[in-house]
């Protein structure tokens, strides 16, 4: 007796294989991965209709190469993509923080590019230091004797600790001792390195007298961590950086300051709040001073280390040093950065959180204006849009209770229910080909123009929002 065998509703992995248009998906993304996909889809249905206990129709070649097509786009899209930051914070750490000048972008593609000098001697031929190509730029801007570099601040925070504090004991105000981003803690840090807190004063007060009672045979340096995420009011005391930098050297002790966000430039000289300047740090007698590459500087994240000469050889020699240190395209990405800084004259123009943190006001209700309507029409009727007035905040910890005046558009649901709607509305944002990404406040969205740049790409899609909507 002969069994009969059901013919497959689905056509051969080879004859779709073969398919016009399915050899065009091959030369884009590889036959290998389109096979693949082929028997992951083909599988996919045959699970289903097996499954299925209502009658389900096989799906036509076209729809199986569209859905093939569909996945390998999606394997194909790279995770890390361009977006538009109208959140309302500049330095916005979960979106990149800042935004390099063309200069650095140029000067780390070369590096990328090309073989470059990053530790060759171009005048002896022998083998050189990598932070030679920046230590002259960090010391001309800083007046310190000598620099160095890690991958980010709380890396160099580590390593001064490691290299000059191991076993020892650590000086540090009770007000200062942070807790920034990710749970980084300068007391679990000071652990990390294996030296020893040693708390002086109360929240609020610290007294000059807290520090030299605090000095003993064990002390390896008296520490200031500038409160660069937020501000105590009120009835306070806190004692200057020359008066500790007085009180350490006086022992025959470093005084090391942990700035932070940090900046190489007097931020009020272009109307904004002032920031601590390292320069003003170093000459106020900080032995080693720390500060971001990626926040006020303008420049890649990276961790600065300026200060004595002898001190900055004990930390580059330290091991540590070795294991933190940063690639060929931070490094030429910091230079380009910091040689703007020679031009003070064109900084607002050539540095982008500079230009935006000093955008007008009137420039950015401008802007507003020209998008309401075209933002308006393509949300459609049961949306309501807005120019309303907002404050923007600079980000990363940096100038935390100082705020900017600002101009967003403001969307709101006509319908009053509208928690869910602008939840909904907020996710088709970040679903664009370019995600938005707006801040939700006072039952309300809000779009924060002043880091929108690139006017006319933000329209262009916005007849994506409108087929979304």
């Amino acid at each position: 007796m002969t069994t009969r065998v059901s013919p497959s509703p689905f056509p051969s992995v080879d004859r779709l294989a073969r398919l016009a248009s399915v050899q065009t998906l091959s030369d884009r993304h590889g036959r290998t991965a389109v096979v693949d996909t082929i028997r992951a889809v083909l599988d996919a249905h045959r699970k289903t209709l097996r499954e299925s206990l209502a009658e389900h129709a096989a799906p036509d070649e076209d729809d199986i190469v569209a859905e093939v097509d569909a996945r390998l786009q999606a394997n194909s899209a790279l995770s890390l993509r361009r977006m538009f930051n109208l959140s309302g914070t500049v330095l916005h750490t979960n979106l990149g923080r800042a935004l390099l000048p063309e200069a650095a972008v140029e000067h780390a593609c070369m590096a990328m590019r090309h073989p470059c000098n990053l530790e060759f001697d171009l005048d002896t031929g022998g083998r050189g230091e990598r932070d030679t190509l920046v230590e002259s730029l960090l010391t001309e801007f800083t007046g310190a004797e000598a620099a160095t570099v890690v991958n980010n601040n709380a890396a160099a925070v580590l390593l001064v600790l490691a290299a000059l504090a191991h076993e020892r004991d650590v000086v540090v105000s009770r007000g200062e001792l942070v807790e920034i981003g990710g749970a980084f803690r300068v007391p679990d840090v000071m652990r990390s390195a294996n030296a020893r807190l040693v708390e002086v004063g109360t929240t609020n007060r610290t007294h000059k007298a807290d520090y030299r009672n605090a000095i003993g045979p064990q002390t390896a340096a008296l520490m200031k961590v500038h409160a660069s995420n937020y501000q105590i009011t009120g009835f306070t005391a806190s004692v200057s950086d020359a008066d500790v930098a007085d009180i350490a050297h006086a022992h025959e002790l470093p005084f090391f300051t942990d700035l932070g966000a940090g900046s190489l430039i007097d931020l009020s000289k272009y109307g904004l709040p002032r920031e601590p300047v390292v320069r003003d740090v170093v000459a106020a007698g900080g032995d080693v001073v720390t500060f971001s590459g990626d926040k006020l500087l303008g420049g890649p994240q990276a961790g600065l280390i300026v200060g004595k000469g002898e001190l900055i050889a004990k930390i580059k020699r330290h091991p540590l040093k070795r294991a933190l240190r940063v690639s060929k395209m931070t490094l030429a990405a910091l230079e380009a950065t910091l040689m703007l800084y020679r031009n003070p004259d064109a900084l607002v123009a050539s540095l982008p959180p500079l230009r935006l943190l000093t955008r007008s006001t009137d420039d950015i209700a401008a802007l507003a204006r020209r998008i309401e309507p075209l933002l308006a029409d393509a949300l459609g009727a049961a949306w309501r849009v807005s120019v309303a007035a907002t404050s923007t905040q600079v980000g990363s910890g940096s100038l935390p209770v100082d705020l900017l005046p600002s101009v967003a558009l403001a969307i709101e649901y006509i319908d009053a229910k509208s928690g869910t709607a602008l939840r909904e509305l907020a996710g088709r944002l970040r679903r664009l080909p370019v995600p938005v990404i707006g801040r939700v406040s006072d039952n309300r969205l809000l779009l924060d123009l002043r880091c929108l740049e690139d006017e006319g790409e933000f329209i262009a899609q916005l007849h994506a929002l409108k087929r979304a909507v």
